[in-house]
């Protein structure tokens, strides 16, 4: 949402960025636009929903100016359509996921009943649309009848780092982001069985809903130093971490179309840091591999399929090419030219 709304800004947009106040959240730091927090009662579940959606509908209602509100994600568009229609605003909608796919929501079918509602009475009433892959805009227009570009959520372009041979053992696989459902983290444990401390670690910059059972996970496994936990890392400590790793790590469960249309932020973190990755063979994760092939695809979250990926990831040969093809990529795959994509989007709906 930064980079977004700083194009944004940059462009000449009079841009405001709305969250909301937690018990932890960090002092805002300053951007090159507004940022406003509302506070909530409660701060998950059903009532949490529902609150933050009214805060939102009163805050939009009583603005005194905007011309356009983009909800992000499916849990902030009701009460955007609803504002902005009473208001005659423009309403645009950035889907970063598939909301009613998620695997929180999958397995809930009532849930899903609800947003799905949601999704059916406001999609379609939306002056503008955007996602994050191809999958995603070719899902949502067979689904709401509605067109949707895709802005890729891309980092900024970065300098190509010294080109030498920078791995030294132990190997470190590294994953970052939610330690949550689905995201294949039992399965990488598991694997890790089969390798020695000095040869090879499993580092996880993290939390999430399985951040207790996934130590308790790797103790019964005596995985010992062949795991780290690292906790929440800070972003730019996460930019240096992924640098002195070896391996990203991106794994999935196809658990609900949410998983298997993905195309996650660290897929993009880990080219920028010249370092290959194993990914799901997924189709947005096979698509930008035959541009780029600057990872491996697996079939399978199986042990022996995980193993076989790591060593012949690690073969000197096959490891340098790979990192060459991630140093192409990170050429092509900037925000700096996705952003022109996402101002082009604003500039036809204010034509």
């Amino acid at each position: 949402m930064q980079r977004i709304c700083s194009s944004l800004s940059q462009a000449g947009y009079d841009v405001t960025l709305i969250g909301r106040q937690l018990p932890a959240s960090k002092v805002l730091k300053e951007m090159p636009f507004k940022q406003k927090r509302l506070k909530c009662i409660f701060n998950k579940g059903k009532l949490f929903y529902l609150e933050y959606n009214l805060r939102l509908f009163i805050f939009f209602l009583f603005l005194r100016k905007f011309d356009a509100i983009c909800a992000v994600d499916l849990d902030t568009l009701l009460a955007g359509t609803k504002a902005a229609k009473l208001r005659r605003k423009k309403i645009i909608y950035d889907a970063h996921e598939y909301f009613t796919q998620v695997p929180e929501v999958v397995e809930r079918p009532k849930v899903q009943k609800i947003w799905n509602w949601v999704a059916q009475r406001c999609i379609p009433r939306c002056d503008s649309a955007y996602t994050v892959c191809q999958s995603l805009a070719s899902e949502f227009k067979k689904l709401y009848g509605k067109d949707f570009e895709v802005i890729r959520n891309l980092p900024l372009a970065q300098p190509l780092l010294d080109h030498k041979d920078d791995r030294k053992k132990p190997f470190i696989l590294l994953y970052q982001g939610m330690l949550n459902n689905g995201r294949g983290l039992e399965e990488m444990l598991l694997a890790m069985q089969q390798f020695n401390a000095s040869e090879v670690q499993f580092w996880l910059a993290g939390e999430g809903d399985l951040s207790e059972s996934l130590r308790k996970l790797a103790e019964e496994l005596k995985l010992g130093e062949r795991v780290k936990f690292l906790g929440f890392v800070d972003p730019s400590e996460l930019k240096t971490l992924t640098k002195e790793s070896d391996i990203g790590i991106n794994l999935l469960k196809n658990k609900g179309l949410n998983y298997y249309y993905s195309l996650a932020n660290k897929f993009f973190d880990y080219v920028m840091a010249e370092k290959p990755s194993i990914n799901m063979d997924f189709p947005e994760y096979r698509l930008h591999c035959e541009e780029f092939e600057v990872g491996l695809l697996l079939k399978d979250l199986n042990s022996e399929t995980i193993v076989n990926a790591v060593n012949s990831i690690l073969l000197e040969e096959r490891y340098e090419e790979l990192k060459a093809n991630c140093r192409r990529a990170k050429a092509v795959w900037t925000w700096e030219q996705e952003a022109e994509k996402l101002l082009l989007v604003y500039k036809k709906l204010f034509l």
